[in-house]
């Protein structure tokens, strides 16, 4: 729950899936939850829409180039005094090679069999298998 007096920040995270059915995910270098797997995406400056954040932070991230489709939803969460509000969309990569950078300590592409393992062993940010799946946006 949001601490009084907190601040709301949008937020915006990328779905995005290759040829193969598997789920982009990131390594957060930094906190919160710094070593955990997440969705790409971040922080929607004040002069960006939702779809200029997350083509920078998808090129920022893992330097891929992607077109912004469908928002598939949305969830809050709640770091001290602020509360993220995170934007997620689907979206299909277009350029580029898939390499970690920025906020990225690393990239990788999982499978739904690779998913559960991570999530078992308390690998991925909090609440987002629960996301995945109450979405029906689990990897193939």
């Amino acid at each position: 729950m949001p601490e009084s007096g907190s601040l709301t920040v949008r937020c915006v995270g990328a779905l995005v899936f290759d040829s193969r059915g598997r789920l982009l995910l990131i390594q957060r270098a930094h906190d919160p939850e710094a070593g955990r797997w997440s969705l790409p995406g971040g922080r929607v400056e004040p002069d960006e829409t939702d779809a200029q954040a997350l083509r920078r932070e998808l090129l920022e991230e893992t330097s891929l180039l992607v077109t912004v489709g469908d928002r598939i939803g949305s969830v809050q969460r709640y770091v001290g005094k602020t509360t993220l509000d995170i934007h997620d969309y689907r979206c299909l990569r277009f350029s580029g090679e898939l390499r970690p950078g920025d906020d990225a300590a690393d990239a990788t592409w999982v499978d739904h069999a690779t998913l559960i393992t991570m999530n078992a062993a308390g690998q991925l940010s909090n609440g987002l298998y629960e996301f995945l799946t109450g979405h029906n946006v689990l990897p193939g």
